[in-house]
């Protein structure tokens, strides 16, 4: 089974909203754009234990709280189709199912019957919850349904559900609930799936409530509590609090869930501690395994898991989200990590934007000059971060990229009033490679609802600068050629020698470039010269950086400190 269509209404922060998912998916985002909101309005639908709750929903579950309108109760109504059923559950749901076809990305309402075996139609069914406030109960109340036959209002059961297979792992963060019996954790999963009820808990109970801390005569806490009983006795009937004494708890059952937890020993010593205290590596590696164990039992799943990769290093988000996606039928995730996107194709990635309630999501696709074979590991962490970005700072090479990135960085340093980095101002600086794909990848961005901004030497070609000012929000052209000759005119001499000195003294100036006395005896127009050619030769190792950041905010050049300045006071105002 897999998910291919979510619509919400009234849920939440979201008015409304409609998803369509290909296969395994990743959802992104700004903060409180909704991604976690429509994993709960998943949730809602098909958690076989979501509608356990009591109530199912409350007063906060409604978009901007109104759940009566005019005097009529206002639903929440959450609609999913799910589609890739099983031979089985085509049997089981055969008076429930309808057919989806996936070039329309529609249902069939009608038309010939041959209309159903072509290769895009499939057999789906469409299940609905419906939540409301009741008036005469004064309280919440909400169930799920099939959508068809619209007639019968045939209820989605929690049987119905579990066969689904949904598992949503709102918590996993960095597995210190793994295994505890906490509802909803690892453990507890398993067990559910097994129908295991482990008889445990009044036995331990009882003998909590048995164990006195102590009933010695000369405990000091018992003296007290006597005296306590005395003074008692003189206002109420002598059976009144009788015999206070301490004890260890007075935990109920949830208490416990949330007090369990495995022990396990470290290393090879016989000493046992909680499994949280373990390493993180060995906590990684077991939420891995009980995720294979949960793949596993269900057989088919879908999982839906909130941010992977909090708390967690690189490599092992990599091996979260490649193990939950070869166990399960569908795996959707929420993420800020260009780690965890870089495992998708831009068709798995939804960008999601929030307005007002109304939700868009849209798949992403290639840009126009990007093949897909070219979609390459290192691209797709370019493109990851400026995804997850909110503004984008388009550079024509990687001399400009890491330049820009070390001007804004130095300038909050020296002077914080004025400047901010461009991280602080969640700027995401991303490489073009070439000033011709500047207005590609300018409009790519802002169609998906970046700020974009674009950096760019003099341009020659007067049809290439008005691409760029029509694709991009903002534009930056520098009055020089080229990037090294706006760093060697703007930067004063005494740095630019103070450079080539370091190079000279770490052995670092390529003997090719051959160099005739000290660089403090050097003259300005030599000294830049080789500059030049230093920073030609190593044009994408970041040398431009360099100078720039041995600069004072008085040395600085003034056409660096322009743009980030008006760089910052555009994002302030955004």
């Amino acid at each position: 089974m897999r998910l291919i269509k979510i619509d919400i209404n009234n849920f939440r922060g979201i008015k409304q909203a409609e998803v369509l998912l290909s296969g395994h998916s990743v959802l992104i985002g700004d903060n409180n754009a909704g991604k976690s909101t429509v994993l709960e309005a998943i949730d809602l639908v098909l958690g076989p234990d979501r509608l356990s709750r009591t109530p199912v929903i409350n007063e906060h579950d409604f978009f901007e709280g109104i759940y009566i309108h005019e005097g009529e109760p206002l639903p929440i109504e959450i609609e999913i189709i799910i589609g890739s059923l099983s031979t089985e559950q085509k049997r089981k749901f055969m008076n429930n199912l309808e057919f989806w076809n996936h070039e329309t990305s529609s249902l069939i309402q009608a038309g010939p019957l041959e209309i159903i075996d072509d290769v895009a139609v499939e057999e789906v069914i469409r299940v609905k919850f419906f939540g409301s406030y009741d008036l005469d109960e004064d309280d919440f109340t909400g169930e799920t349904f099939f959508c068809s036959p619209e007639e019968a209002k045939t209820r989605f059961s929690k049987t119905d559900k579990r066969d689904c297979g949904f598992l949503y792992l709102r918590a996993l963060r960095t597995g210190t609930r793994a295994l505890s019996l906490e509802r909803g954790s690892l453990l507890d999963i398993i067990l559910r799936i097994q129908e295991l009820r482990p008889q445990m808990w009044e036995t331990i109970l009882k003998q909590l409530r048995d164990t006195d801390v102590n009933s010695g005569a000369e405990d000091e806490v018992n003296k007290i509590l006597s005296n306590v009983q005395k003074s008692l006795k003189q206002f109420v009937p002598t059976h009144w609090g009788s015999e206070p004494h301490l004890r260890v708890s007075n935990l109920t059952r949830e208490h416990l869930r949330k007090t369990l937890v495995v022990f396990m020993s470290t290393g090879s010593g016989s000493y046992h501690v909680p499994f949280g205290h373990q390493g993180t590596g060995t906590i990684n590696t077991m939420v891995l395994a009980l995720l294979s164990m949960i793949a596993e039992l269900k057989q088919s799943v879908i999982f839906a898991m909130e941010e992977p990769e909090i708390a967690i290093p690189p490599y092992t988000q990599k091996r979260i989200v490649n193990s939950i996606r070869s166990q399960s039928a569908q795996a959707i995730f929420t993420s800020h990590s260009p780690f965890v996107l870089e495992e998708f194709s831009p068709e798995q990635i939804t960008l999601l934007e929030r307005k007002k309630g109304l939700m868009k999501a849209r798949s992403l696709s290639f840009p126009s000059n990007i093949k897909p074979k070219a979609y390459s590991k290192e691209f797709r962490m370019r493109f990851s971060e400026s995804l997850l970005a909110k503004h984008v700072l388009i550079a024509e090479g990687d001399t400009e990229a890491s330049a820009y990135n070390a001007a804004a960085r130095c300038l909050s340093e020296l002077d914080p009033e004025n400047y901010s980095s461009f991280e602080a101002m969640g700027v995401s600086v991303f490489n073009a490679e070439s000033e011709n794909s500047i207005p590609i990848f300018a409009k790519y961005f802002s169609q998906l609802g970046k700020t974009t901004i674009a950096v760019c030497d003099k341009q020659s070609d007067a049809p290439n600068l008005a691409a760029i000012t029509e694709s991009a929000n903002y534009v930056f052209e520098s009055a020089y050629k080229g990037f090294e000759d706006l760093i060697l005119d703007e930067t004063p001499t005494s740095v630019l020698k103070k450079y080539l000195a370091e190079l000279i003294a770490e052995e670092k100036w390529p003997q090719h470039l051959k160099l005739e006395g000290s660089a403090e005896e050097m003259e300005e127009n030599i000294l830049k010269q080789k500059l030049f050619d230093y920073l030609k030769w190593q044009k994408a190792s970041g040398s431009a950086a360099d100078i720039i950041a041995m600069c004072n905010l008085e040395d600085f050049p003034p056409t660096l400190c322009d743009a980030v300045k008006q760089i910052k006071d555009i994002i302030d105002i955004l």
